[in-house]
């Protein structure tokens, strides 16, 4: 249950008007046509009344993903949300790039979401490396690149607090 607090501070960050919103697939494999992953969360974002401001389809190359950061913050995104890269097999590099550069962690985010992921997967939830933080005043989020990893982290994390958080990296 959100204290009063929690209520009061996502109503000023509703209040504020729309979320600008970029997203990064990071896949060898996807093309804007097979990304499963932008053509699920485009409309949702859109339908809540925000704006996709960016999106980019990189390989996991470490320069591809740092490269890609730099792009969206450039792009006005106060929100980032990367999907891909986030797992233990070598080729992942997203989490190692993104880790290195964020200034402020949102260990909770990871934490939770290998919590909500443990119901679904078992003990497999502990490979990924979800994780979220703040950089240069923007949220970045960093989820798996499975579809049922970027559902389940938008519609339990990032969706009931999207404006809370874009709200509390600006103010």
């Amino acid at each position: 249950m959100p204290s009063e607090s929690t209520d009061k501070h996502k109503e000023i960050a509703h209040s504020k008007g729309p979320v600008s919103v970029a997203i990064v697939t990071v896949s060898d494999t996807r093309t804007p046509e097979t990304d499963t992953n932008y053509h699920y969360l485009e409309p949702e974002i859109t339908g809540m009344g925000h704006k996709i401001v960016g999106y980019r389809i990189i390989k996991d190359e470490p320069l591809q993903v740092a490269e890609a950061l730099e792009e969206m913050v450039k792009s006005g995104a106060q929100v980032i949300i990367f999907n891909g890269g986030t797992g233990i097999a070598p080729r992942d590099t997203t989490y190692d790039v993104l880790a290195r550069k964020i200034e402020k962690p949102m260990p909770g985010f990871g934490e939770l979401f290998r919590m909500l992921s443990y119901a679904e997967v078992g003990a497999a939830a502990m490979l990924s490396r979800a994780m979220a933080g703040v950089y240069h005043r923007r949220v970045v989020i960093c989820t798996p690149g499975s579809p049922n990893a970027v559902q389940v982290a938008w519609t339990k994390l990032i969706k009931p607090e999207l404006e809370h958080l874009a709200w509390e990296v600006a103010r």
